[in-house]
């Protein structure tokens, strides 16, 4: 009896032990062995992308004032670039950093190539801050210290957008009026002095020009007019004030030209 009996004790653990080897080699069959084939199935997968979609060609367009060569180093794009792991949304955020970038879109063209369409700012005035040139965009915005040579022909601000940035903004939005009117392009020298708003004068081939704020279509308009009375009627000018409405002054004519 009690050999019967050991011999069933043995015989059922024995069976407790088979089973838990079965369902561990269930397990491994059934569960870790596949897991571990993805696994590995991904890391060669991923292994031979690395090593074939090397990028080869990035396409910059919409570009004008900034080289290829400029762009890619504001987008962070070195010379081993993989196109799978280069983040488009990266490539915008870091171009986007620089005053010059108004939009950015990226777009990946497997196996090899990276197109990037940019609008850029338009250089539209120089600031003069302190006796240095400042690339202005038509928004304010300074883009770049002037540092070449050349200087290019646009309307001249004197004035400090940090400490007089209300009387910064009137002259840019008075370098548009000039602008829009085609005063711009017919003289050779314009230069828009704005400290305070209301004492905003513009030195336009060495004639002195007090407009003052707002309305300067209207003001432009009437410059017009008078600029062809003084001419035939051959009068040396000190400044014009075009800062009352409805009329003129002339000086250092005693009279007022209406």
């Amino acid at each position: 009896m009690r050999t019967n009996r050991k011999t069933r004790k043995n015989t059922e653990v024995n069976k407790r032990k088979g089973g838990r080897l079965l369902a561990a080699a269930k397990y491994f069959v059934f569960v870790a062995l596949p897991l571990v084939l993805v696994a590995a199935a991904i890391s060669i997968v991923s292994s031979a992308a690395k090593s074939v979609f090397h990028v080869r060609d990035v396409v910059i367009t919409g570009n004008e004032h900034l080289t290829d060569d400029e762009l890619k180093s504001m987008a962070g794009l070195g010379r081993d670039e993989n196109l799978i792991k280069v983040s488009s949304r990266r490539i915008s955020s870091k171009m986007m950093e620089s005053p010059w970038i108004r939009s950015v879109a990226v777009r990946k063209e497997f196996p090899d190539r990276i197109f990037i369409r940019i609008k850029e700012a338009e250089p539209f005035a120089l600031l003069d801050m302190k006796g240095k040139l400042f690339i202005v965009d038509d928004r304010g915005t300074m883009l770049e210290e002037l540092k070449d040579i050349a200087v290019p022909f646009l309307p001249v601000i004197s004035s400090n957008p940090y400490r007089e940035k209300e009387a910064f903004l009137e002259a840019i939005t008075l370098a548009k009026a000039i602008k829009d009117t085609g005063l711009l392009y017919r003289k050779d020298h314009i230069e828009i002095i704005s400290h305070k708003p209301q004492e905003m004068s513009v030195n336009i081939d060495g004639l002195v020009v007090k407009v003052g704020a707002g309305e300067y279509e209207d003001k432009l308009a009437r410059l017009a007019e008078i600029e062809e009375e003084i001419k035939n009627r051959n009068i040396a000018v000190d400044y014009i004030d075009l800062r009352f409405a409805n009329r003129v002054l002339v000086s250092p004519v005693n009279e007022v030209i209406r």
